[in-house]
């Protein structure tokens, strides 16, 4: 089995003390590479650092929609010569729409989120797309923002059949979290998965949240070595085999962030 973490942010604080000790874990369950999301400078920063000092840990640089009123253009030109500079970033994002918890003005969002867009086209780099309760907004931005060969992935997919359509039509990937082994929480993300092509899907941990079960009930913080669980549940409800499932994926993920390795 070979395991590649799509999107985590074991650059936050909660690995300070045992970051070593968690990538050993995540190496010791066949997690061969790793992608550190930012959402802001200083998380994109120590991402890079990260990623510098280890073998098969990329990074990606970007505004998360929360922090969208304190988007700027100096805030996005240095992202921009990060981005530039280190090879490890081979994406940008996290970015998008959040009118869940509305850490930000609309108008803020869309603004950032649109900025962004542009600013990933103009480098070539994929984008990890990050949606929570955009009522169709999100889907609108993308559609009038082209190119359509533009690559994404939808970040911790749990949208509607109706938004899993047009998200795959659009050519984009579909991130699956931990919220697949939940019993209820993904009971309807469940349903779903059999009509996501195989070529499409990747597989994350966002750790430090959206611990899997089975460890859900032992760990508060999530982190890249359960993704094999979040692997195992898909190769369950597609009834594959989970070693030849888990290299397709692997392989979507490299192709996704043009990484060969």
């Amino acid at each position: 089995m070979i395991l590649f973490d799509s999107h985590s942010h074991i650059d936050d604080e909660a690995y300070d003390k045992d970051l070593e000790a968690v990538i050993e874990r995540a190496q010791k369950e066949n997690v061969c590479a790793i992608m550190i999301v930012g959402i802001d400078i200083p998380t994109s920063l120590k991402a890079i650092k990260i990623a510098q000092i280890h073998h098969r840990i990329i990074t990606s640089v970007g505004i998360h929609p929360h922090d969208a009123s304190q988007c700027s253009r100096s805030m996005l030109d240095t992202l921009i010569h990060l981005a530039k500079e280190n090879p490890c970033v081979k994406a940008w994002g996290e970015t998008g729409l959040d009118y869940n918890r509305m850490f930000s003005p609309v108008k803020d969002q869309e603004s950032c989120f649109s900025a962004q867009l542009e600013i990933a086209g103009s480098l070539d780099l994929p984008l990890i797309f990050h949606e929570r309760d955009s009522e169709g907004r999100f889907y609108e931005i993308l559609k009038s923002n082209g190119p359509k060969c533009r690559k994404g992935v939808i970040h911790c997919f749990s949208g509607t059949r109706e938004e899993l359509f047009k998200y795959l039509d659009l050519g984009y990937y579909i991130g699956i979290t931990g919220i697949l082994t939940i019993d209820k929480r993904g009971k309807y993300l469940r349903s779903l998965v059999p009509h996501i092509p195989e070529e499409r899907i990747i597989i994350e941990t966002d750790a430090p949240y959206l611990t899997p079960a089975p460890q859900k009930n032992k760990f508060r913080r999530n982190e890249p070595s359960f993704v094999k669980s979040v692997l195992l549940k898909l190769a369950e409800i597609k009834n594959a085999d989970p070693e030849i499932l888990s290299q397709a994926i692997f392989d979507n993920t490299k192709k996704l962030y043009q990484v060969d390795f």
